[in-house]
């Protein structure tokens, strides 16, 4: 799982670039003690969330302001912090690690399979009581492996309703709906009033997987059940999929849903053309730039008989290896980012929200992100722990937009099947 601006992150071949970012000098645990009067480095690599790098607003830029900032109140330990974007970075992190050139500090969106090749501090190790006790339990307890927590939550995103305020006016619909039944209904006011797509739906392979259980949770389904066993075909499932199919069958959503990405569906909503659509923080700069600030409301997800109480939680991690030792130094560096302005600057610049509860109460009077707050502490989550989630998920991204077009029962059993088989 991977916060990304534009969607889901895919794996690049690049070894050839880590060798020639890193260098030699990450060679060894001695080069990595390398000292001059005394200082630590520190290596760190870091997903980009921002442009890409080398663009002005990248996350070199954002890391360079945390890493100057930290040096000038603790002279001693020098970060020096490698960006890749998103698409390259899990391939490369693996090359590195391979090829024995490991960082002190990494931030991606996993943490699992170095927990397993026992390359990972424990957060205790590298944490102090204060920040750990100030992360929002949920996110953390799905940085444990074994009852031992390894992967930190980094920063995180939920979802919530947006809806075009114009529109909305000219449809005469007096406020964002909370029900289904109200969704349907405030739809069909759109429709008369000539907005071509009046909810937006993506269920794409971009994303369907995450719109999809948005929908599930309003009906009190999921991918699993309360036991933990698969429920992709369970009776609420089948029939949040035959509601939707009646939206599509209307004319009343994004033609051809299961064919649309979120990142076109979120265009279109900037460009006025969609009437209501799901989306994250990370919309909030695409609307914007569009030319729809101020123009829009943000709200909680509808749900069968009423607003979620929940919303889908998604996070990214930072964690800490363990070969080369400064573990005091990693702690120093944890400190400064999630006690002082950093974690804040992360929010502010990209729209991704905090992991601590500190974090979010600062951010709490932000009107368009109180929706998104208000459901982390409760948030769901995908069930990213079973190692069957990796091959469920990208045929849930494959398939389950041809629920919305044939028969969503057929096509929900295929996946539980693909899910049940041993």
């Amino acid at each position: 799982m991977r916060i990304k601006l534009a969607g889901g992150a895919a794996l690049g071949v690049a070894a050839m670039m880590v060798l020639s970012s890193c260098g030699s000098e990450s060679g060894s645990a001695g080069d990595q003690k390398a000292s001059e009067g005394g200082q630590v480095t520190l290596k760190m690599v870091a997903a980009d969330y921002g442009d890409g790098p080398g663009k002005p607003n990248s996350g070199e830029t954002f890391w360079k302001g945390v890493t100057d900032e930290f040096t000038k109140a603790n002279p001693n330990i020098k970060v020096d912090v490698q960006v890749i974007n998103w698409n390259d970075i899990d391939k490369q992190v693996a090359t590195m690690v391979q090829n024995g050139q490991v960082p002190d500090i990494l931030q991606t969106g996993d943490y699992s399979g170095f927990v397993k090749d026992g390359l990972l501090y424990k957060a205790d190790e590298v944490l102090s009581p204060n920040v750990s006790g100030d992360l929002l339990q949920k996110f953390a307890e799905f940085g444990k492996v074994d009852g031992t927590a390894y992967g930190i939550p980094f920063v995180s995103s939920a979802r919530a309703l947006f809806y075009n305020k114009d529109l909305f006016t000219k449809a005469g619909v007096a406020e964002p709906p909370k029900t289904w039944d109200e969704l349907k209904a405030a739809a069909e006011k759109l429709k008369k009033a000539g907005v071509s797509q009046p909810f937006g739906l993506p269920l794409g392979q971009e994303e369907a997987q995450g719109e999809s259980f948005l929908w599930m949770l309003g009906n009190g389904g999921g991918y699993k059940d309360a036991s933990g066993k698969w429920a992709i075909n369970s009776p609420q499932n089948v029939e949040t999929f035959t509601y939707l199919k009646g939206l599509v069958d209307a004319g009343l959503t994004t033609p051809n849903p299961g064919t649309k990405d979120r990142k076109t569906v979120w265009e279109d909503f900037g460009a006025g053309k969609v009437g209501m659509v799901n989306g994250g923080p990370m919309s909030i700069p695409i609307f914007d730039a569009a030319g729809l600030k101020d123009k829009y409301g943000v709200a909680p997800i509808p749900g069968k008989s009423g607003p979620l109480d929940t919303t889908l939680g998604v996070m990214d991690w930072i964690m800490a290896f363990n070969k080369n030792g400064h573990a005091a130094e990693i702690k120093k560096f944890f400190d400064f980012f999630y006690t002082g302005s950093a974690a804040q600057k992360i929010s502010d610049t990209y729209k991704l929200l905090p992991v601590t509860t500190s974090g979010v109460q600062k951010l709490s009077s932000d009107e368009k992100l109180k929706p998104f707050l208000d459901g982390l502490p409760n948030a769901s989550f995908y069930p990213f722990q079973d190692p069957k989630w990796a091959e469920v998920n990208p045929a849930i991204k494959q398939t389950i937009g041809g629920a919305v077009k044939d028969d969503p029962a057929k096509v929900l059993g295929e996946l539980q099947k693909t899910a049940d088989a041993s």
